[in-house]
């Protein structure tokens, strides 16, 4: 069988979460969406690793279960802000630990550098560097991984406070670093564009604030391995068993393209290079997207996939696919009566979106719904890119299509004419 792991997550102790994380509810949703291996997230903080203590048990494998046997392993996140290289920079890192031992010895290091019982994502003044060495020296199989690697200002390629290269990042350490960690604002094909990222396996996490179905899961990993810590690293390091990754489409990322929010501007690159990243209606700098940076760094043209690559696909949450076919919010009762409807009939969420037959999922569900999985599978269904912060918009209906689709047009008209100052 399959894992499809989600390897990072929140728990409740981190700054803009939910209060009613708890394991299990971590549980409940997550084997609703599929999944089957879970980061616990948040090991660092004091009052949530008691918990896990508590509510997971080990069995020298490296993989804890749930008192029902739901599958977990330790991880964490640590943020790093600090100069490096006459600049300021701020890096979040994912941590996955063998076992509740190791993480003591982890967060015994860490308070000799700061406090880690004021939230579940702790703050340092350190580098990166030094936190690979201070990993290693606990425990090789600590596996250190940049986490969502274009975010502009905590991603270790972001825009406002990011690195070049891996090697620039982490220096004589980098050798340490097997993988990234892609994001939501990109997807594997963006990081093929870079060669010097061929190294690295590109892992794909949720980064979920709560447990709900259409956050847990909405970005994961799908390994044919045993089910063991040292399998796990396997597949990291080496990719010895990885079959796919899933994918949110990066144009939903809350900073694919470029733009500034306030202003309601957003940008491709090519708009906002011939800007010079300046907001054409306030003239301050516009926070550049990922899809900018993907295109300032990249040495290749689109389209090119390595040879050993690990394939991957781009999917919608289930919620927002019932949601946006009936207009409804994702938390609405009309789309939970749907969503349970369909997980019910076909025992979860992937095995609804990526495996239910068209016919079948008519029989259950309403015939637009049904079509809009299949476009879904297939990755038919078009966006309104994210930026600065605002999530994208996927495009159901053929009308508004057309009409965002007008209105590009137009843009690009004027854009080429006048350049965006002029009218914006």
């Amino acid at each position: 069988m399959n894992l499809i792991a989600d390897l990072q997550i929140h728990s409740r102790f981190s700054r803009a979460t939910s209060s009613a994380i708890t394991i299990q509810n971590l549980e409940k949703y997550a084997r609703l969406k599929g999944i089957n291996l879970l980061g616990t997230g948040d090991f660092t903080h004091p009052k949530w690793l008691a918990e896990l203590k508590s509510e997971l048990k080990e069995d020298g494998s490296g993989i804890l279960t749930s008192r029902l046997g739901f599958n977990f392993v330790l991880q964490g996140e640590i943020s790093n802000i600090y100069t490096q290289d006459g600049k300021a920079r701020r890096i979040h890192t994912l941590l996955l630990a063998r076992n509740f031992d190791i993480v003591e010895q982890i967060n015994k290091a860490l308070l000799k550098k700061g406090r880690l019982d004021y939230d579940g994502r702790p703050i340092f003044g350190f580098s990166c560097i030094e936190l690979v060495d201070m990993m290693k020296e606990i425990d090789d199989d600590i596996e250190i991984i940049p986490a969502h690697a274009w975010t502009p200002w905590y991603g270790i390629f972001g825009s406002m406070s990011g690195f070049d290269s891996v090697e620039e990042c982490f220096k004589e350490q980098s050798k340490h670093i097997h993988a990234i960690e892609t994001g939501l604002s990109s997807d594997p094909a963006m990081n093929w564009r870079l060669s010097r990222l061929d190294k690295y396996t590109l892992l794909s996490s949720s980064d979920a604030h709560s447990f709900w179905p259409w956050r847990l899961g909405r970005e994961a990993n799908i390994f044919d391995i045993g089910l063991s810590y040292d399998a796990l690293l396997g597949a990291v390091r080496k990719r010895k068993g990885f079959v796919e990754t899933i994918e949110m489409w990066p144009h939903e990322g809350k900073y694919h393209y470029t733009g500034h929010r306030n202003c309601n501007v957003v940008l491709s690159p090519r708009e906002s290079i011939k800007l010079k990243n300046i907001c054409p209606k306030c003239r301050k700098p516009l926070t550049v997207g990922v899809a900018q940076r993907v295109e300032e760094l990249a040495d290749r043209e689109e389209g090119f996939m390595p040879k050993d690559a690990v394939s991957f696909r781009n999917l919608i949450p289930l919620s927002e696919v019932i949601g946006g076919t009936i207009v409804e919010k994702v938390e609405s009762k009309k789309v939970w009566e749907e969503y349970y409807k369909l997980t019910n009939a076909f025992g979860n969420e992937f095995e609804v979106v990526l495996n239910a037959d068209e016919n079948k999922l008519k029989k259950i569900t309403s015939e637009k719904i049904a079509e809009n999985i299949i476009r879904n599978r297939n990755q038919k269904i078009p966006f309104k890119p994210g930026y600065d912060g605002v999530y994208g918009v996927p495009i159901f209906e053929e009308k508004d299509l057309e009409k965002y689709n007008k209105g590009k047009e137009k843009i690009k008209a004027k854009v080429e004419q006048k350049g965006l100052g002029e009218f914006l």
